[in-house]
């Protein structure tokens, strides 16, 4: 039988950012490189090194295919299914929330927030609220092996997705996962809890650009009428959680950061502060337990 002939690297690229370019995807010679990398199984920097690469039709067929797509505005991530963030590179599922290079910002208060060291020797104990691919609490026992972490999320899907990327990033022996409306199953006390919590007002969602609002699970984006309805029930049943001069730390949306300051200063939080992104947008609200809380 005659083998069927190869398609050139060049000639597959350019047709499959021409589709990108048309569905106004930005960056589709960039995006169109990554698509081949993944359907070939390599690093992107490889096909610059060999730019004269052929693809079999297989190959050919199953990059149109994901251009298709991605032009209906399905995330490049989805794609992939993964994503990097922090240092690590994540699963993705359909239960878990795509991670954003703005909760990077959470994972370096949290690091602020912690103290050098644990009394005695001890390892410090954090809990991440909803933690979908598990890349809040993963990040930060990347960078502490003090750390031991809680994950909780409501999705059995997405505490399956975050233990499986626990195991593959080398942390699984430090971190558990639990299925948990918010902090129902913590029993503390914990040093710290960490949370990106579903915070878009219900009123907004269908607004969302259509890669969030078609492929992000809907409840993990919901945050009631007002967007705070997390942000209220954390501020309430954290300090039950929280060992003496723990800490809660949340990620907000643009313009909630005031909002939920004073719901962690209403409810006897203390040293409440916040955090901006790069961009200089207050992304993180965060307060100590205070000294009348939890009793």
């Amino acid at each position: 039988m005659t083998p069927l002939p190869g398609v050139p690297l060049p000639a597959v690229l350019a047709r499959v950012t021409a589709v990108l370019k048309a569905a106004g995807i930005e960056g589709p010679r960039r995006e169109a490189r990554l698509l081949a990398a993944h359907v070939l199984e390599v690093a992107p920097g490889a096909l610059l090194a060999d730019p004269d690469r052929m693809l079999d039709p297989a190959q050919a067929a199953a990059l149109d295919a994901l251009a298709r797509r991605r032009a209906a505005r399905e995330p490049l991530s989805r794609l992939v299914g993964r994503r990097g963030f922090w240092t690590l590179d994540l699963a993705l599922s359909p239960d878990t929330l795509d991670p954003r290079p703005d909760t990077e910002t959470l994972v370096q208060l949290a690091l602020d927030l912690l103290p050098p060291a644990f009394a005695d020797g001890r390892m410090g104990r954090v809990v991440d609220v909803g933690t979908g691919t598990g890349c809040i609490v993963l990040a930060l026992l990347s960078e502490r092996a003090d750390l031991q972490g809680l994950g909780l999320d409501i999705a059995p899907g997405a505490a399956r997705t975050a233990r499986d990327n626990a195991r593959a990033a080398g942390l699984g022996d430090r971190v558990a996962f639990a299925v948990s409306d918010l902090l129902a199953a913590v029993r503390g006390p914990v040093d710290l809890i960490v949370s990106n919590p579903p915070y878009i007002p219900t009123g907004v969602l269908e607004t969302l650009d259509p890669e969030v609002i078609r492929f992000d699970p809907r409840r993990a984006l919901d945050g009631g009428a007002d967007g705070l309805d997390f942000y209220r029930r954390l501020a309430h049943d954290a300090p039950r959680c929280l060992a003496p001069g723990g800490h809660l730390a949340v990620e907000v949306g643009q313009g909630q950061a005031d909002a939920v300051a004073a719901l962690l200063s209403e409810t006897g939080f203390e040293a409440v502060g916040t955090r901006a992104d790069l961009a200089g947008i207050a992304r993180c609200v965060h307060g100590r337990r205070g000294s009348q809380q939890g009793r």
